[in-house]
C-alpha cells in the first residue's frame, strides 16, 4: 500500500485515524468495504444469558445487524472463544454472538475495554 507522497523523500506510511498506527499494525476493526475504521461507541450492546435445553447460553445483542459495523463480529468472536475457552457463533443475519456457558460478566468486561458501551440485560 502506498503512503503520504509515495515515492518521494517526503513519504510516510498512512495512519489509522482512530489509534494513530501504522495500517499494518493498526488492531481497529475495520469496514471490509470502504476500510474505514468502525467505532464501537455508536453501537447499544447488550449481553445476557438464556437457559437452552438446561444448558446456559452467554448472547450478545445489539450489534448493527446487516450492516458494513457487523464486519468485526466474526474476529470479536474468534478473541471470546480463546479467551474463555468455550463454542459459540455468529447469527449476521441477527447481528448477535452466542457463547456456550455463562461468561455475562467477562464478555461485559472485554467488550468495555475495547470501547463498548456493554450493559447486561435480563437476570
Amino acid at each position: 500500500m502506498s503512503g503520504l507522497f509515495a515515492g518521494t523523500p517526503l513519504e510516510r506510511p498512512i495512519t489509522c485515524e482512530r489509534c494513530g498506527l501504522d495500517l499494518a499494525a493498526c488492531a481497529c476493526p475495520r469496514d471490509r468495504k470502504t476500510g474505514r475504521a468502525l467505532d464501537p461507541r455508536d453501537q447499544a450492546v447488550r449481553v445476557r444469558r438464556e437457559k437452552r435445553n438446561g444448558k446456559v447460553v452467554t448472547v450478545v445483542v445489539g450489534f448493527a445487524p446487516r450492516s458494513d459495523r457487523t464486519d468485526d463480529l466474526p474476529a470479536l468472536l474468534k478473541h471470546f472463544r480463546g479467551t474463555f475457552g468455550t463454542g459459540g457463533t455468529v447469527s449476521r443475519a441477527e447481528g448477535t454472538i452466542e457463547l456456550q456457558g455463562d461468561h455475562r460478566d467477562k464478555v461485559i468486561e472485554h467488550l468495555k475495554s475495547l470501547g463498548y458501551p456493554a450493559k447486561a440485560a435480563g437476570g
